[in-house]
């Protein structure tokens, strides 16, 4: 029940953040590796962009990608969150004496996410006609092209997310800002959540986004990094360190408000559960 609960709470935050995903990936694939002033800026920020697409490609662009987007949200953030909640659930993340301990917090997030992006690797490749392509091309493999490349950004994000989620909630409940089980605590820790994942997540993000768009020869090997951390250092020497949070306003405004809506999401939900199946 733990992973349907999570599932359901990624795709109801994923109905609305979609269109910020798009704006997102656009910005971040504007003049890769090359250097700033050389190329043509199409979308000038995130208002721009969107603007931009709307009357370029009509409105109906923002939710491009949307079912895919919707069953990664429900496979990989219903394994990643409902591994969390277990854990939770059974104790782990909690010392002897019952307090909360940030490193085991830290640690669930992280194996938590790999497992959650790793299983939602080829759905996050596209839907099943490209599936079925790409796996008729570069074999089984290739449906898990880039990764494990992308796995640094998700146990960064991961842990962060919810290490800084369940920080904050436990902090905010000792100090009685708000009532007991009041959904203004779960919805105040998923802001503080959502800032610090965009501060930590951006670069891997930029870079992920990167490794998955770049092109590929016969065998499936990409042909402009050879993985997350050459992509990374031809980032820096070639954009700067400015290049590393290129798209940083999409990425909060996407990420900001989806980490908000899918972790007050599953909270809601886990406490409407076992509230009334006690």
């Amino acid at each position: 029940m733990d992973f349907l609960m999570s599932g359901l709470a990624a795709c109801g935050a994923c109905l609305f953040t979609n269109p910020l995903e798009v704006v997102k990936t656009r910005m971040q694939l504007q003049g890769e590796l090359q250097a700033p002033g050389t190329y043509q800026r199409h979308y000038r920020n995130v208002f721009h962009a969107f603007i931009t697409i709307c009357k370029v490609d009509g409105l109906a662009a923002l939710q491009k990608g949307l079912a895919p987007a919707l069953l990664y949200q429900f496979l990989m953030n219903g394994i990643r969150l409902g591994t969390y909640g277990l854990a939770d659930a059974g104790g782990y993340l909690h010392t002897a004496e019952g307090k909360l301990s940030p490193a085991r917090s830290a640690a669930a997030g992280a194996m938590a996410g790999v497992m959650g992006a790793y299983l939602g690797s080829p759905i996050y490749m596209g839907m099943f006609q490209a599936l079925i392509k790409i796996g008729q091309k570069h074999g089984l493999v290739g449906l898990w092209r880039g990764a494990v490349g992308g796995l640094p950004r998700v146990i960064i994000g991961s842990s962060t997310q919810l290490c800084t989620f369940s920080s904050t909630k436990d902090l905010m409940t000792q100090w009685e800002i708000f009532p007991p089980q009041s959904w203004k605590v779960a919805l105040a820790a998923a802001m503080v959540s959502g800032i610090v994942v965009v501060l930590a997540m951006t670069p891997f993000d930029v870079v992920s986004t990167r490794l998955y768009n770049q092109p590929t020869d016969t065998q499936g090997k990409g042909l402009m990094y050879r993985g997350m951390l050459d992509a990374l250092l031809q980032t820096a020497r070639t954009e700067g360190i400015f290049g590393m949070y290129k798209g940083i306003g999409a990425s909060y405004f996407r990420l900001g408000p989806h980490t908000v809506l899918s972790l007050f999401f599953w909270d809601q939900l886990r406490i409407l559960y076992y509230t009334y199946t006690k």
